[in-house]
């Protein structure tokens, strides 16, 4: 299923969150894609806010993976982009994580879409004109 969602500014991303919620129950593993600075850990920040998660959401740019706890669940966030080679995320037992049944958000999944061999949904970011985001959902 595909749907499609226009944005008009970042702040606005909390209302499209609250349906991504209902979308990601069914699917655990969320590769978000788009460029740099279109949203991606922004939409993420609120998606965790939406699981009821009082954990600090930042970018794992340098340690590629962070944890954040919800009353049920953790959330595991990834960042792959300084990501060369898969050996580097069997070494941190990365499909481990995905098997784990916790939400899974990665950000710059490229290296890893060929080996993804479980439901997942796909959300591309992409800035408009304006600097309004176009927003697909793909599940």
């Amino acid at each position: 299923m595909e749907q499609e969602y226009i944005v008009e500014t970042l702040d606005n991303l909390e209302v499209l969150s609250q349906k991504i919620i209902k979308i990601i129950e069914q699917k655990h593993i969320v590769i978000f894609k788009g460029d740099l600075g279109s949203g991606k850990t922004t939409l993420i920040k609120m998606i965790v806010k939406q699981l009821r998660s009082k954990d600090h959401v930042s970018s794992p740019s340098f340690s590629i993976i962070n944890e954040y706890r919800t009353d049920q669940k953790s959330i595991f966030h990834f960042d792959l982009y300084r990501i060369k080679e898969i050996e580097e995320l069997e070494e941190i037992g990365f499909f481990d994580y995905l098997d784990s049944g916790n939400y899974c958000f990665i950000e710059w999944p490229e290296i890893i879409e060929d080996y993804l061999d479980m439901p997942y949904i796909e959300i591309k970011i992409s800035i408009m004109e304006n600097n309004y985001r176009n927003i697909l959902i793909l599940s």
